[in-house]
C-alpha cells in the first residue's frame, strides 16, 4: 500500500475501504474482501469485493456502501456502474474502487484470483483489534 491518506472522498482510503467492507456485510453480502492492489495498478489502492445472491440484493449492498460512506463524512461516488442489470455493480471512490457481483459473476471473473498476490486488508472488527 502507498500510504493510508486521504482519497478524494475525505476519508483514507483504509478507513474507506472498511466501511464499504463492513457494510457489504451487514447486507448479507457473501465474502467480502479488501484487496490492497496499489502496487499492482497503481491508479487504485484498494478493491473492495463481495456478492448478492440476486439483482435486487447486489442493488441493496451497493445502495449500503453508498450510503455508509456519506455517513462517514465522504460523498457519493464519482461514478455507479451496472446498475441496470446488477450482475455487475462498481462504485468507484478514487482510490477504492467497490465491486458488488452476482455469485456466478464473481465466480466467471475471479479477482480474488485474477489479484492474488495482493494483500488483504482487515475489516471486521476482531481483525482490526489483532492487527491483521
Amino acid at each position: 500500500m502507498r500510504n493510508h491518506g486521504t482519497c478524494a472522498t475525505g476519508l483514507d482510503t483504509l478507513t474507506l475501504s472498511q466501511v464499504a467492507a463492513r457494510a457489504t456485510a451487514d447486507k448479507k453480502g457473501r465474502d467480502p474482501v479488501v484487496l490492497d492492489v496499489s502496487a499492482v495498478l497503481g491508479i487504485v489502492d484498494a478493491f473492495v469485493i463481495a456478492s448478492g445472491a440476486n439483482e435486487r440484493q447486489v442493488r441493496t449492498i451497493a445502495d449500503e456502501v453508498e450510503a455508509r460512506v456519506k455517513q462517514a463524512g465522504g460523498p457519493a461516488p464519482s461514478a455507479v456502474e451496472g446498475r441496470a442489470d446488477a450482475s455487475w455493480m462498481l462504485l468507484d471512490y478514487g482510490d477504492v474502487v467497490v465491486h458488488v457481483f452476482l455469485e456466478e459473476t464473481r465466480t466467471y471473473y475471479d479477482l480474488e484470483r485474477l489479484w492474488r498476490d495482493a494483500p488483504r486488508w482487515a475489516w471486521e472488527a476482531d481483525e482490526v483489534a489483532a492487527g491483521k
